[in-house]
C-alpha cells in the first residue's frame, strides 16, 4: 500500500527546513521526489551546480553538512502557490578554515505529486569573516 501522500504547504516546508537544521538526511530525502534536481548556489554551471537524481540530490546535500559542519538555516519564511514555493531564511556556517558566513537566501521549489521535484537555492553573495 502506498503511503498517503503529504500536503505540500508552508508547514510541509517548515518540516523540510527542520530537518536540514537536524542535519537529517532521511528525512530530507523523503520529502523529494524520486527524480528529483537540486542546484546549488555555487558551481560552474548557469545554476550553480546540479545534482540530478536521488543519489546525486543526497550528495549535494550532506556536502553542505561537510563543508560546514555547524550549518544552520534560520528564520525561515515559507509560501507557497500551487506547484510552486519559496522558502527564504538566514544560512550561517563555518568552514574547517574558521571563516565563517551568515547570508539570506531563498530556496525555490517545484514540487510534485506531494514532493519537491526541484530545489533551486540562492544566497547573497557575503564574503566569509575569520572568527576571533
Amino acid at each position: 500500500m502506498t503511503p498517503p501522500r503529504r500536503q505540500v504547504d508552508v508547514d510541509f516546508l517548515q518540516a523540510f527546513n527542520d530537518a536540514w537544521n537536524r542535519h537529517d538526511i532521511e528525512a530530507l530525502m523523503s520529502f523529494m521526489a524520486d527524480d528529483c534536481a537540486f542546484h546549488a548556489v555555487a558551481g560552474p554551471e548557469l545554476l550553480g551546480r546540479s545534482y540530478v537524481g536521488r543519489a546525486a540530490v543526497r550528495e549535494g546535500f550532506q556536502l553542505a553538512w561537510q563543508t560546514f559542519a555547524d550549518a544552520a538555516w534560520r528564520d525561515g519564511e515559507h509560501f507557497v502557490s500551487g506547484d510552486r514555493g519559496v522558502s527564504e531564511s538566514t544560512f550561517s556556517g563555518t568552514r574547517a578554515d574558521g571563516t565563517r558566513i551568515e547570508a539570506r537566501m531563498v530556496d525555490v521549489f517545484t514540487f510534485r505529486d506531494g514532493k519537491i521535484a526541484v530545489k533551486n537555492a540562492y544566497r547573497k553573495d557575503r564574503p566569509p569573516v575569520r572568527q576571533p
